[in-house]
């Protein structure tokens, strides 16, 4: 690893390492709400401090499974597009 190299890993979970850009890729990939993010990742599921955080990083943007569910398709398939998520820590 080069040392002069920045690193900005910001943590929303220090329990299980999840980092803001973890919570942000599964987010990009449908998870809408913390139960979802705890789902793919763990964060949020020990503890509990992260909540807050996950539920600030999520806000009250567009969900892509509500729109499914609103256009009549099923939620709970692998959204169209959806990037290929890293496993969690």
């Amino acid at each position: 690893m080069n040392p002069f190299r920045e690193v900005n890993r910001v943590f929303v979970c220090s329990c299980f390492g999840v980092t803001e850009e973890q919570v942000k890729s599964h987010a990009e990939a449908g998870a809408c709400t913390p139960r979802q993010i705890a789902s793919a990742c763990k964060a949020g599921t020990d503890c509990g401090g992260c909540v807050r955080r996950i539920q600030a990083l999520l806000g009250r943007g567009a969900c892509p499974r509500r729109q499914l569910i609103d256009q009549g398709q099923a939620a709970l398939t692998e959204l169209p597009g959806a990037p290929e998520l890293p496993e969690a820590a």
